[in-house]
């Protein structure tokens, strides 16, 4: 059975988490210099999850019409703000490193996908949309173009309701570990 981008995303990301949480020397200043940033990241991909219909048609309004990726931005921000928390600078280097190989390579096949999926639509959205620097004026696709709001139904649909209880397992732990001077 080969093993998928997603499920390699995953089974990375447990395998540096299990180490991490274990090695990890937390205080209450860094949970609360990670915790601002991981909730900004717990925002965005919500607001990403709800306003996405995977596979069915191009998500360009809500937070994509800022950014192509912004489930992949809110990651960023979660893990920044985790391996803050976590209190030793080389997680967060890892995480860096991480991120960077695993997301480019994520990225790349999935715009390959969408530029199948959606063709000259996509390309005119990729043209215009950066893919992971926000732009500050919303993407205005054609009259035509079907434009969806968030819906709560879509968040618990795309399972993004994992993230939160993730985050809020990890920073649990982590302020365990600081209360007890781990």
């Amino acid at each position: 059975m080969a093993l998928d981008i997603r499920s390699l995303r995953r089974l990375i990301a447990w395998a540096l988490a299990l180490p991490f949480l274990w090695d990890c020397r937390p205080t209450f200043t860094l949970l609360f210099a990670g915790i601002p940033l991981s909730m900004l990241g717990l925002i965005v991909r919500g607001w990403a999850a709800g306003s996405i219909h995977k596979d069915h048609e191009l998500a360009i309004s809500g937070p994509y019409a800022h950014v192509r990726n912004p489930l992949y931005l809110g990651t960023l921000l979660i893990g920044i703000g985790v391996t803050i928390a976590g209190g030793k600078s080389g997680w967060s280097i890892l995480f860096l490193a991480y991120f960077v190989v695993v997301y480019r390579l994520t990225i790349s096949l999935e715009q390959d996908r969408l530029s199948e999926l959606f063709g000259s639509v996509y390309s005119k959205y990729a043209s215009s949309v950066p893919s992971f620097i926000p732009r500050l004026v919303p993407y205005k696709p054609d009259q035509n173009t079907v434009r969806h709001g968030f819906s709560c139904k879509r968040y618990c649909q795309n399972k993004e309701w994992e993230a939160l209880v993730g985050v809020l397992g990890v920073f649990s732990l982590l302020a365990w570990k600081s209360f007890l001077g781990l």
